[in-house]
């Protein structure tokens, strides 16, 4: 009797992960973006969210929960069930920076989180307003050193992107005067730039590139080593005059710890198929982002780690380290 229990015990345990992969989704899943509706990141979600209710045949809904640089979304998507139905749209700001940035960050991105999918590396473009007499990085750091208090940039917060970069660049150009002027989001950024409010600021290449088209905003470089197949006439910094800045910002899909291996293993290989696919592929690349093809989850998690230690030595250079 007690064999014939053990062998239905094990049985049951082989089949329940494979039932549970079967059966998930089994009602509406909800995809925490941690920025504004209108972004590079908020797009993406939705792109991908439509691939996945198309697939999974289960509706994904966008639910934007902006503002302390990621922290308020993260947090609560920490705490959320770990069932499968609330996923994070994470950055390397949320998984990677935050840990460095913050003295005591609510959540912890390696032991609160399992990654499902790393989707997108994403590249940044330095713009001006487009009135102010620069075209050059050399004209940025004449026209900071000519005005009282130098020039203000957009910052969406220590940690992000927008704003490390700014001071990555600062520092490259020997410490000009740059003061951050806070935001939410990157879309609200822009729109501030291009109407004149604020001087500068990096900003992910699908956000910027219909106000560099229009005129309303002047590209003065990208972030990264290679120049952007979605703006190949845009030079890369190191061109226009900051030698070696090589910097990018990534995204991907993470669920709470806990969550069944079963169901972060098939939405991880749903992620790998949607992107694989070759127009999502080139629709995402053709939108200023890199497409990643994501690699397993046990990976992701070995990438996690290694990018807290990178960044880490990031804010470290850039003096962001320690934010109460």
């Amino acid at each position: 009797m007690l064999l014939r229990l053990a062998a239905v015990l094990v049985a049951a345990s082989t089949l329940a992960p494979a039932v549970l992969a079967q059966t998930y989704p089994g009602k509406t899943v909800t995809l925490v973006v941690p920025f504004p509706a209108g972004g590079s990141t908020d797009w993406l979600s939705r792109l991908l969210g439509q691939k996945l209710e198309q697939r999974l045949k289960q509706p994904f809904i966008i639910e934007n929960r902006a503002g302390g640089v990621n922290v308020i979304a993260a947090t609560a998507v920490a705490k959320a069930e770990p069932d499968g139905h609330t996923l994070l749209m994470t950055t390397s700001t949320t998984m990677a920076i935050n840990v460095s940035v913050f003295k005591n960050l609510p959540y912890d991105p390696d032991r609160d989180f399992a990654p499902v999918g790393l989707v997108s590396g994403v590249p940044f473009v330095l713009i001006v307003n487009a009135a102010l007499p620069v075209r050059t990085v050399g004209d940025l750091v004449q026209l900071a050193k000519s005005k009282t208090g130098g020039l203000d940039y957009v910052s969406t917060g220590p940690g992000s992107a927008a704003n490390l970069f700014a001071v990555l660049l600062k520092n490259a150009l020997g410490g000009i005067a740059m003061t951050p002027i806070p935001y939410k989001g990157n879309a609200p950024g822009l729109q501030d730039v291009a109407a004149g409010h604020v001087s500068v600021m990096f900003s992910d290449l699908l956000g910027a590139l219909p106000l560099i088209e229009s005129g309303k905003v002047r590209a003065l470089g990208v972030s990264t080593s290679r120049r952007s197949a979605a703006a190949p006439n845009i030079p890369t910094l190191s061109e226009a005059g900051v030698p070696g800045f090589d910097a990018s910002a990534w995204q991907m899909i993470v669920a709470p710890a806990r969550t069944p291996a079963a169901i972060v293993d098939k939405l991880n290989a749903e992620f790998h198929a949607i992107v694989s696919d070759e127009a999502v592929n080139r629709e995402i690349n053709g939108r200023g982002h890199i497409a990643i093809v994501t690699p397993p989850p046990a990976e992701l998690k070995n990438f996690v780690r290694s990018e807290i230690a990178r960044w880490g030595k990031v804010v470290d250079e850039a003096a962001a380290r320690g934010v109460e």
